[in-house]
């Protein structure tokens, strides 16, 4: 039962080898300078823009703005919220602490 099952041995054939080839060091030759490729020949496709996509992609950036600000913009109030209660718990805490030694 507490055996573990071993699946059986691969009987598949091993691959043969290619022959190995001798390589002999060849002395290195520095080339000449490279020539820049033309300032125009890209291989990447132009991102062409129109007034539709341009308009999305806008109104999209936008909204992206709008959310990050509001999620920021309330973190930042519970801070303060939190903040101002502390502060009024500190305040009342003092006041009792103070009045209990009278």
């Amino acid at each position: 039962m507490f055996k573990p099952k071993y699946p059986p041995q691969d009987t598949a054939p091993t691959p043969a080898r290619p022959p190995s080839t001798v390589h002999s060091p060849v002395p290195f030759q520095s080339a000449a300078a490279p020539v820049p490729a033309a300032a125009g020949a890209s291989n990447r496709p132009a991102v062409q823009l129109t007034p539709g996509s341009a308009l999305t992609l806008v109104v999209g950036g936008s909204a992206v703005v709008l959310v990050v600000g509001a999620v920021l913009v309330s973190m930042l109030l519970a801070v303060a919220i939190t903040a101002a209660s502390v502060a009024v718990c500190a305040v009342t805490v003092r006041s009792i602490l103070k009045s209990d030694r009278r």
